[in-house]
């Protein structure tokens, strides 16, 4: 077995969903899924099929999330992962959605941050280990830590 690390290329303010799902059709209830959950919502979804063609199969409403999508995801090239870029929303307004997707068997990210997808190779394919999401904790909040956290919920309108 082999160990890899594939980084996530996207722009730095462009969210990312990357999860495992276990069917061709979830393309088509993962696209359903974020149309319903935000009006508008402009994104790329790619899911890679682990039998048959052995394809990337994707949708979307955005030339560029869809791009970013097919190309990440053929990087990753791991059965029955799935990636979601999100060029105008945020992975809370639909991260229940996606979960509810009845394919859906798990979430590894959901976030804005750099990451690499933790990969292990074998004969047979490629499966996603893990990922690394950002940067390591460089230690704990203080008081003025906590009022700055609390201001920006309020600010973006997540607590009142």
């Amino acid at each position: 077995m082999e160990i890899k690390l594939v980084p996530i290329e996207k722009p730095e303010d462009i969210n990312v969903i990357l999860g495992q799902s276990h069917f061709i059709k979830t393309v088509e209830d993962l696209h359903e899924a974020l149309a319903g959950a935000v009006p508008g919502i402009k994104f790329g979804l790619a899911f890679n099929e682990a039998s048959g063609p052995c394809l990337v199969r994707w949708s979307g409403t955005s030339d560029a999330m869809i791009g970013l999508a097919k190309k990440n995801a053929l990087a990753v090239a791991a059965g029955h992962s799935f990636i979601i870029f999100l060029e105008n929303c945020y992975p809370v307004n639909v991260l229940n959605a996606v979960k509810n997707v009845p394919e859906v068997c798990r979430i590894f990210c959901a976030t804005a941050n750099p990451v690499e997808v933790v990969v292990a190779e074998t004969a047979a394919g490629r499966g996603i280990l893990g990922v690394i999401d950002g940067s390591a904790v460089r230690g704990i909040e203080t008081e003025t830590d906590i009022a700055d956290r609390k201001t920006m919920l309020r600010k973006f309108g997540y607590k009142l």
